[in-house]
């Protein structure tokens, strides 16, 4: 996914020469040919991850689309601060972009595991927060974000991320949900992030009946489009990602959920399951599906 990401940001920057990249020391292998095209678009910050956040806060200012990137939790956990202060209360046009979502880096341990950033981002006043699914949804956000004004929040995968959707989305728009798989069921799941393809996976080796559809933003999320969905699946919806259960894409969609119903949207309340980390540190290291498996993300 990470792949994906930078070669439609080096694609997107062709023709946009207001994107720039900042790196925090990381990204080798991956990164290099959109330094080689744009040498002046790009900039190794270090291991200074905060300091990064301000250098990109400053660039916006000048005029730019700032990008930056880095490991998990670096740029999110570590630079909230930042974020919230130098970037959203401006309304600056800079993009953070956390790669490794969820138990990418599960060897790696809990430093690495990027588990509650959703939550905090989406609780950041004017941030667009997106979490694709695909390389082909980190292609679409990533198009999307290139001609976005304002902050925003990509998480990414690691790497090696199947292509659940075949053929190119094109244009995307902030907040829509995308059908992946709809066969007339009365449940449908709903899969946030690069979990995507374990959801598929899992509902076609057991022939379970269900539904599946992505969210690849977490906020805003289509009201409308929710609606729709409570009144398609009288039986309700299985929200399944990669991410603490509270304030991650769940919370999210039940609170869209929560306020169709109180404005009189919804005849009844759906039922929603939500398929998330519980209230715990993994305290063990492996790969990320073993580690998916002891968190309970199975449906």
């Amino acid at each position: 996914m990470r792949t994906a990401f930078i070669k439609q940001l080096t694609k997107e920057a062709e023709t946009n020469d207001k994107l720039f990249l900042i790196i925090g020391d990381l990204g080798f292998s991956v990164v290099e040919e959109f330094e080689q095209k744009f040498p002046d678009r790009f900039l190794n910050a270090g291991i200074a991850e905060q300091n990064m956040v301000g250098i990109a806060a400053g660039l916006a200012m000048q005029g730019y689309n700032v990008y930056i990137y880095s490991i998990a939790n670096f740029p999110t956990l570590r630079c909230m601060e930042q974020i919230r202060y130098d970037v959203a209360y401006h309304h600056l046009n800079v993009k953070i972009v956390s790669v490794g979502a969820g138990y990418a880096y599960g060897p790696l341990g809990a430093s690495h595991h990027a588990t509650e950033d959703l939550g905090m981002m989406r609780t950041i006043p004017d941030m667009v927060v997106c979490s694709p699914g695909d390389p082909a949804e980190a292609e679409a956000v990533t198009a999307f974000s290139a001609s976005y004004d304002g902050p925003m929040y990509l998480r990414l995968g690691k790497a090696g991320e199947k292509r659940v959707h075949q053929q190119p989305l094109g244009r995307i728009l902030p907040g829509n949900l995308i059908p992946v798989s709809e066969q007339g069921h009365q449940t449908a799941v709903i899969a946030c992030g690069s979990i995507l393809d374990a959801a598929k996976t899992q509902i076609a080796d057991r022939h379970l009946p269900y539904d599946l559809w992505s969210i690849p933003f977490v906020k805003p999320v289509n009201k409308e489009q929710v609606k729709m969905l409570c009144s398609q699946y009288p039986d309700g919806l299985i929200v399944m990602e990669e991410h603490q259960k509270s304030c991650g894409a769940g919370s999210a969609l039940t609170e869209v959920v929560s306020d169709l119903y109180e404005e009189g949207s919804l005849a009844a309340f759906p039922k929603i399951r939500r398929l998330a980390i519980n209230d715990e540190f993994v305290t063990i290291v492996g790969s990320q599906s073993f580690l998916r498996e002891k968190a309970g993300l199975l449906l």
